[in-house]
């Protein structure tokens, strides 16, 4: 299984959220040099966290983003199906673009199934507080990558 990029960074953000005071306020161009990643691709995914209800956004000057809910409600399960495409792991996934001869019959596809049904279980079982169980030892990676 491979998450987006887009889904990745969604999941670093909120990591970055949840380390800090839930009455701060934190800015993309933070989060993009802590991450080392573009902001223009943050800036995308910020603005669909805030549409989901997952960040709260202020614009302004002495506007920025924190968490919506408290760490321990944000399901990591719920956010990868939210921020995921989709999940045609494999192309008989995609009834509309599928073209594999053998998809009628196909084993594979089943066990694929039970394997994605699986994986994403695991996530339903974490919370972004899990995520950030260490979080001193996250601010202090932070703190290197700011420097």
């Amino acid at each position: 299984m491979r998450l987006t990029n887009y889904t990745d960074y969604s999941l670093r953000v909120l990591i970055y959220l949840a380390t800090k005071p839930s009455d701060k306020l934190s800015n993309i161009k933070e989060i993009a040099e802590v991450y080392d990643i573009s902001k223009n691709h943050l800036m995308k995914v910020i603005h669909d966290l805030g549409k989901l209800g997952v960040i709260e956004t202020t614009r302004g000057r002495n506007g920025g983003i924190r968490l919506a809910h408290h760490p321990s409600s944000i399901n990591i399960g719920e956010v990868v199906r939210k921020t995921e495409e989709d999940f045609h792991i494999v192309e008989c996934f995609n009834n509309e673009q599928n073209q594999c001869i053998i998809s009628p019959v196909c084993g594979l596809k089943h066990v694929l199934n039970k394997a994605l049904n699986a994986y994403l279980q695991v996530l339903d079982e974490y919370t972004l507080e899990d995520l950030v169980k260490n979080q001193s030892t996250l601010l202090e990676y932070f703190k290197i990558k700011k420097n």
